[in-house]
This record gives structure tokens, sequence and C-alpha cells, in this order.
């Protein structure tokens, strides 16, 4: 018999970060992969962060986890978007080499403590009296453990659609793995089918860069990890990726064969991402679109092959090679390997609790695409939490469950858990209702005193945060209580650096708050801030620019609190309440929950609903 603590089910990102936070916490950890050289395969873009999803990146990383530290080390481009607007919007983004990116981060596992290897497919999950107990694999080895995260990608069932051909794989050259979905489902877990795809990757020596619009990284990049040094990360050379464009005769192309995409000829029966669609979807449903961006963008630090990132597409070979032929700079194209659509089996994330762990197995944990997201930074988000979840309740401690006001992966696991999704759900900074407080540069004042806590952030980063955290407050107070008056030497100050006049009594707070104070202005200002180091500059700044607004979020935050204690009357009758769905009526009466935290975890349930009972509870106690 063959035992261990955690056993993690699946080598993709999601797999990768439960598997070292369980290891890394004293866990005795098996992570089993179908094929052990490609843990950590980047299957689709070569690329990590984005807006919102960077925020997730920022958060691992401040956790504890690995993705941040792997993409600075394997980077080949780094930008932050969203530059021109507010610090709570921006999302950083790097250009990985996605084949780096796969031996660095299989290194680390393989000399992690605690964290053994396996190459094999898993076919059934041990389940006695409604418990996870291990799993069975292909090869006929039963593995034992206290608990068992699965986070299998799109290998459930996986299905590649390319034109007319259909392949069982869940991805291009690989095995699918229709046993533990079939499995799955005896177990009685609601499952449902997705689909996601990607582009075809060509040479870049059949490519005429001279006719594209190039597209640098930033002069002064930005790691995704706060522990990488910041001087030595600026000397890292970057590479350009390019723009190119769709044209009428590219529309026209996948317009003609419109009846071949298994897209609308009813062969992909599972929903694809609305917010990345495929080419010919983009056709479809934006017809007056005259063109379309395309990034080509390197795979590689050697450059010799570029995914053409927005042509996602599971059109037949010959349709692929004339659309791609029909884009300026791409007409000699040679494609290396050509797009497809996958469809694979994920499980109704309502089926899970907020620690991950499913409502009808006790210690099965779902992490990743399984759980109906996509992308990486999402999986790695939820592997993470399944592993530090999984071990703690082995260590018989309270769990860690965000709050929405606390993280991005706090909405992440929340919107799943409660809300559920029918389409592949995808991170964005409006799902976020306190984002002025959930930035990407504060992430690890926020969350590094778990990855603490949890022996994941070492005490000297540690330390480094909270006199960071300190020096932001003391600064803050300080700007509070010095103020400027309209003087002679205040006016010329203020026209030297470019600033407004002021007509009475300010603080120095709303000086600093301005929209374009620079912080060369502040070292101006105060000039003892000049020795601050860069990063407490930039906190200061942005903290001066939101302290009126973050104030606010904080107000509503300690008003949702308290809210949420408000006891229901366990005769109240919720009929009563104009405005709610009947479908949220039926369930309150099903669960009658005690509160309104509570009734905040019900399925369906949204502020909005929980505003209007509140408001009848008060009518209710008042009689």
């Amino acid at each position: 018999m063959i035992n261990y603590d955690v056993i993690v089910v699946g080598g993709g990102h999601a797999g990768i970060e439960a598997s070292l936070v369980s290891a890394r916490m004293g866990m005795k950890t098996l992570l089993v992969s179908m094929l052990s050289e490609n843990i950590g395969a980047t299957s689709c873009n070569p690329a990590v962060g984005g807006l919102a999803k960077g925020h997730l990146v920022k958060e691992i990383d401040a956790l504890g986890g690995e993705m941040g530290k792997i993409t600075d080390k394997t980077g080949i481009q780094f930008r932050v978007l969203n530059e021109n607007k507010g610090p709570a919007v921006r999302g950083t983004r790097a250009q990985i080499d996605m084949d780096r990116y796969k031996v660095e981060i299989r290194t680390v596992c393989l000399n992690t403590k605690n964290l053994d290897i396996a190459q094999d497919t898993v076919t059934e999950i041990i389940v006695e009296d409604e418990i996870a107990k291990g799993v069975k694999t292909e090869l006929g080895i039963e593995y034992f453990s206290k608990k068992v995260i699965i986070t299998a990608g799109t290998f459930l069932n996986g299905v590649i659609h390319v034109g007319e051909s259909k392949l069982k794989a869940g991805r291009y050259g690989e095995f699918s793995a229709p046993h533990l979905g079939d499995n799955l489902k005896k177990l009685g877990l609601n499952v449902g089918r997705l689909k996601t795809g990607t582009t075809a990757r060509v040479d870049a020596s059949s490519i005429d860069f001279s006719v594209m619009e190039q597209q640098g990284g930033d002069e002064i990049p930005i790691p995704f990890s706060f522990s990488t040094d910041r001087d030595e990360f600026a000397k890292i050379p970057q590479l350009p990726c390019y723009v190119a464009y769709t044209n009428p005769d590219t529309h026209n192309i996948i317009e003609k064969n419109f009846y071949r995409a298994p897209l609308f000829t009813g062969q992909i029966e599972g929903v694809g991402p609305r917010y990345c669609p495929s080419i010919e979807d983009k056709i479809d449903r934006f017809r007056d679109r005259e063109r379309h961006h395309l990034f080509i963008e390197p795979q590689t630090i050697e450059a010799t092959e570029y995914y053409v990132n927005g042509m996602s597409t599971s059109l037949p070979p010959e349709v692929q090679r004339d659309m791609i032929h029909s884009v300026k700079g791409l007409e000699n194209a040679k494609i290396v390997r050509y797009g497809y659509a996958i469809e694979y089996d994920y499980v109704d994330p309502t089926e899970l609790i907020h620690t991950l762990e499913t409502k009808k197995i006790k210690d099965l944990y779902l992490a990743g695409q399984i759980n109906g997201t996509t992308g990486y930074e999402e999986a790695a988000a939820q592997g993470l939490m399944a592993g530090i979840n999984a071990s703690l309740s082995i260590q018989k401690k309270e769990p860690i469950v965000f709050r929405r006001d606390e993280s991005y992966i706090g909405v992440l696991i929340d919107d799943l858990v409660t809300k559920g999704t029918k389409e592949p759900y995808r991170m964005f900074t409006s799902r976020a209702e306190y984002r002025l407080l959930l930035r990407e540069d504060n992430a690890h004042i926020r969350l590094s005193k778990y990855g603490f806590q949890l022996g994941l952030v070492s005490e000297k980063f540690q330390n480094h945060v909270d006199k960071l955290n300190l020096d932001i407050e003391n600064s803050i107070d300080e700007l509070q209580n010095i103020f400027m008056t309209p003087s002679k030497e205040s006016l010329k100050f203020l026209e030297s650096i470019g600033q407004d006049k002021i007509k009475d009594r300010i603080s120095y707070l709303r000086v600093v708050g301005r929209k374009d104070f620079k912080i060369e202005d502040l070292e101006k200002l105060m000039p003892k801030y000049s020795e601050f180091n860069q990063e407490l500059k930039e906190q200061i700044i942005i903290e001066s620019k939101y302290f009126n607004y973050i104030h606010k979020q904080k107000d509503q935050i300690k008003k949702m609190e308290s809210m949420l204690k408000m006891k229901i009357p366990q005769n109240f009758n919720f009929r009563t309440v104009s405005g709610l769905s009947n479908e949220i009526v039926e369930k309150l009466e099903k669960f009658n929950p005690p509160n309104l935290q509570s009734a905040s975890q019900i399925q369906g349930m949204t502020p909005a609903g929980l505003d209007i009972l509140q408001i009848y509870l008060k009518i209710d106690n008042n009689r």
C-alpha cells in the first residue's frame, strides 16, 4: 500500500501550485501527471498575466506560490496594460519562453522536499462511505491519501476538433482521460461540457515583420514576484511582439467556410469562452468590423516560432492556411502547428464549498479548468487555495477563505461556488466590487501575512512588508497633517512643478493626490522622502490619490460586515420580500438561513438581493 497525505492529479498550473504548497506545508505529496515532461506546459498562448489575471499572479506570489517567480525567470517581454489608467485596473502581462518555463517549473517540483512525481493516468478516485481515500491508475497502481485534489484541465473526456476531424485528446498529441471523467459522473457530481481553443503557430523565418507594427516591452519592466530584484530584473533583454490585422479578404474566406466550422455545424456541443472567442465566432458576431487585431507573439527566446494571438480557430487546415496567408505580413507564412478547439468535461463549481472541497465527497478537492475557469492564472490561484486548505484540514486547522474585499482570489472562488458558470469563467477587474483596495501593487501588503503564517513566506520578506506598510501609514498621516496656504511661496512652488494654483488652505495629502502629481514632485514637496525606496514612494502616491475612495470602500465593507451578522427569524416569510426572484425565495425557504451571512452563500443571491432582504428584516424587527 502506497500512502500519501495529499495526492494531486494533473501537472498543469493548478496542479503545480497545489502540490508545491502541500509539500511546503509539510504534507507528503504525490503529483500524478500523464506526461512528466509536460508539467507546466502552456497549452495555449505563451503569456502569463494581463488585466485582472496579473492581480491573481501577484496574489499567488504574495501567498508563497510559484507562478510569478518562474515567469520573472523565463519572461521575454513585460508590459503593464492600462498604464494610462488608474493603478486599480492596470495589469502586468509577460510573454514567456514556454519551453524554459516548463523546464524551470518541473525542476522546482523535482527538487521540492516532500513532493513525489509519478507519470501515470488516474482512472478512478477511491471512495469509501462518500470519503475520498486515494486514486487508481491506468498501470493498476493504487495510491492512498488523506486528501485528493483533481486538477485535470482539459483532459477529462477531451475531444479535439480541426474541421471535420475529431481526435480524443487532452492536448494535441496527448491522450484524453475518459475513465476519470466518467468516474466523476458516477460519484454523482454534476458534470457538463465546455470548449476552448488555440491558434496556429507560424515559422518565424516565413513572416514579414517589416510591414507590421512593432510592440516592445516596458522600458523599465515590473516583475511579477515581490521577491525579484528590480534592478537586476531591469537588465533582462526583451523581445518585441508585432501587431497585424485581418481584412475583408480574411473575413470572406472564413465566412465562406462557416459550413465547415465545427462551432456552427453542431459538431461542438460545449460552450466556449465569450470573452476570448474564436476568429470564426468574431466574424459571425461582429460583421460590421472591417478588421480585427492580431498579436504576433514569440514563443521562446530564440523567436523561431510565433503564436498568432487573436486567431483561435477550429476550421480545417486548408482554410487556416488561406486565412493566415490573407493577412499582410503572413502571405508566405509556414504553419508549424494548426489551431484547434477542444471540448472537455467540467464539474459545476456550485458542487464545491469555498475551500474547493466537494460537498458530496469529503476530502475531494477540485481546482482549475475542471471548475469551469479558463486561463493559467485562474487555475493556479485555485490550485494554491486547494492545496492550502487540504493541508490545513489535515493539520486540524481552520481553512483560509478570502472575502471579496480581501483578494481577487476571494472574488474568483466566491463567484464560482455561489453563482456557478455555464461558460468558461475569466477574471476581470469589473468582477471585484472593491478593486480600489485590491490592486496589483499592494497584493503583498494584503496577503503575505497569510503566507508567512503558513510557513510559505520568509520572515525576512514579511518584516520588509510590515515595515513598508508602517512607513506608508506614517507618511500618509504626515501628509494629512501638513498644510499649504495660497502664499506667494506656495503658488510659485506649485507653478514650478506644473500644478494648478490653490485658493484655500489644503493638506499636502490633497496636493500629492492630484491626478498628474509625480514621484519627482513628491521629492520636491517633501525632500526627506527622496531617501525612501522606489516602492514606498510609489505607494505614497497611489494611496494619496485613492485616499477618499479607499476610505469610502472600507466604510462600505464595515457596513456589509455588520449587515451580514443580522439574524433571520426562523419563521420569517420570504415571500413578503418584493424584488427577490422566485428561485431565490424557494432556496431561502429550503435552506432557512439563520443570518444574512448564510443567505449570502446561497447560489444566485446577489448584493442587491441582500440589501432588499436586509430592509425587510429591519421592517419586520421594528414591528
